[in-house]
């Protein structure tokens, strides 16, 4: 092959799309241009009623569209004319002895596949909206780069449509076309493996992302960064509005995540706000109202709110808004917001504000995935709810204890391991997260309590009469007796430790009420 040519005419384009947006405007352009479009089933028919003059493939191919449309392109009248390397004398002559003539340009969009599973469409109507022709033109044109140009979105028909291609262009769009194929087949092969034969797991599992934007940086300075948007009809915060501020960097977005996981724990519940730093949760409450939930919250840790991530699980009021906008404050995250708390929040130039709309649902099904030296480890989301708690102690639970548990066990799921949350009437009182043994987190949660009391000017911190959740079993008595020591009277944790008796016999020797899960939440 000699050097590519950097600018060439289009004297030939087929057309064949699925979605006919902007297609008309675009024949016109190139017909303008002298351009012969070549074209099929219903693209031809959009392109003639505007008074085009459109040819067939079947004419191009001299054979027929049969089996429903399955096979019209799939012709060597086709590929030839697109995998053809201009000059190179042997397909010169292969294509004068069979009278192959040269495509320039394709402009080829899928059959919607994605789009007739999210439909719930039945497996027959799934498997036809199955597209072979497409992707098969598809990639002969972008292999053929040098000498062809193929566009697969209409967001890029601008780059065709003054009759003529560059290289550079056309190497772009064919990087595209293969990104856009490959997340086709990603797509089928998802659908086939996970939906049509039910396999949590399948043996290949392909990974579609979408370019987002691009991240100042990663967690730190020197790490590069990029956020990518899945495919699916879940909403979170890649698909978030943001009213206003600056750009979300990689740390935010990762701490914002983490607020809305666990605020959507609460999207039934009474107004609840969540307070997050480093993927952490440091203060959640529920009260009467969201200013009243966000006094509670914050007061569990007022230090380590500064700067944090703030998410809320109803409107936002202006009344909650002025509170928040008393400290410094990175990103709240809102399902909405009225227009006085909008207003408040955009004489705050640095504050972002993001809505979601409807939150996620936390029962939902998916996968996780962590990317670990020559592999991936994936998982299923941690959805998982305790059911029934079974009572360990001689003292049973007080309803109000329960419900305290049952708060901390919630809270204590979105906490980095070993973690241990204390909780008092709907708020929490003291969180220790992410230490290396149980009992440090223990003592860490019950001395930011005392600390958060001092702040407040309380008598006593709110661990007294608390109740308190760990993430795992209790290894030794000792955690769960530094809990006694700092005021709990109930204890929710899955149990199943061999020394399980030991610590049931603490609990009761100190009067506890104690819960087993039989569910543990590492987070790591």
């Amino acid at each position: 092959m000699t050097s590519i040519p950097n600018t060439l005419p289009i004297r030939r384009a087929l057309l064949s799309v699925s979605d006919k947006t902007g297609i008309v405007d675009l024949g016109k352009a190139l017909a303008s241009h002298g351009v012969e479009l070549v074209s099929t089933g219903g693209t031809a028919t959009a392109l003639r009623a505007a008074g085009l003059t459109v040819r067939d493939v079947s004419e191009l191919t001299s054979f027929p569209e049969m089996m429903d449309g399955r096979v019209k392109t799939l012709h060597p009248m086709v590929h030839g004319g697109l995998l053809a390397v201009r000059d190179d004398a042997g397909h010169a002559a292969s294509m004068a002895e069979h009278k192959i003539g040269a495509i320039d340009l394709v402009i080829v969009n899928l059959y919607p596949f994605e789009a007739t599973v999210a439909k719930g469409a039945d497996r027959d109507t799934v498997i036809e909206n199955i597209d072979i022709g497409g992707p098969s033109m598809v990639r002969s044109a972008a292999k053929n780069h040098a000498y062809v140009a193929i566009v697969t979105d209409p967001a890029d028909y601008a780059l065709v449509s003054g009759g003529t291609t560059t290289l550079e262009d056309r190497k772009t769009l064919a990087a595209k076309a293969f990104a856009t194929t490959a997340a086709y087949d990603s797509a089928i092969a998802t659908w086939f493996g996970t939906v049509d034969q039910a396999e949590e797991f399948p043996a290949t599992l392909p990974i579609t992302l979408k370019r987002g934007d691009s991240l100042r940086y990663g967690e730190n300075p020197h790490q590069s960064a990029a956020f990518y948007t899945a495919t699916g009809s879940v909403r979170g915060i890649g698909q978030a509005r943001q009213l206003q501020g600056k750009a979300l960097s990689y740390n935010n977005l990762n701490d914002a995540d983490a607020a809305l996981e666990l605020i959507a724990e609460f999207r039934d519940a009474e107004p609840s706000v969540v307070i997050v730093k480093h993927a952490n949760p440091c203060g959640v409450a529920t009260g009467a109202t969201l200013a009243e939930a966000y006094a509670a919250a914050f007061a569990c840790d007022t230090v380590s709110a500064f700067g944090g991530i703030i998410a809320v699980n109803r409107t936002l009021d202006a009344e909650t808004a002025r509170a928040i906008t008393g400290i410094f404050t990175e990103v709240v995250v809102a399902p909405d917001a009225d227009e006085e708390a909008i207003a408040l929040f955009a004489a705050k130039k640095n504050l972002r504000l993001l809505l979601t709309g409807a939150l996620p649902d936390p029962a939902r099904l998916g996968l996780t995935a962590k990317s670990i030296a020559g592999g991936w480890l994936v998982q299923g989301r941690d959805n998982g709810t305790p059911g029934e708690l079974k009572v360990v102690t001689k003292r049973q639970p007080t309803p109000q204890e329960l419900l305290d548990c049952r708060f901390a066990w919630t809270v204590a799921k979105h906490t980095k391991s070993n973690a241990i949350v204390y909780a008092k009437d709907g708020s929490t009182a003291g969180i220790g997260a992410g230490q290396m043994n149980r009992l440090e987190s223990a003592r860490i949660a019950a001395w930011k309590a005392k600390d958060a009391a001092e702040k407040a000017g309380w008598s006593t911190p709110r661990t007294i009469g608390s109740a308190v959740a760990s993430d795992a079993f209790f290894p030794f008595a000792d955690g769960l007796l530094a809990a006694v020591e700092a005021g709990a009277t109930a204890v929710i944790q899955p149990g199943g430790s061999i020394r399980d008796a030991d610590v049931i016999a603490a609990a009761d020797e100190a009067g506890l009420a104690m819960v087993f899960t039989g569910m543990r939440h590492f987070r790591h």
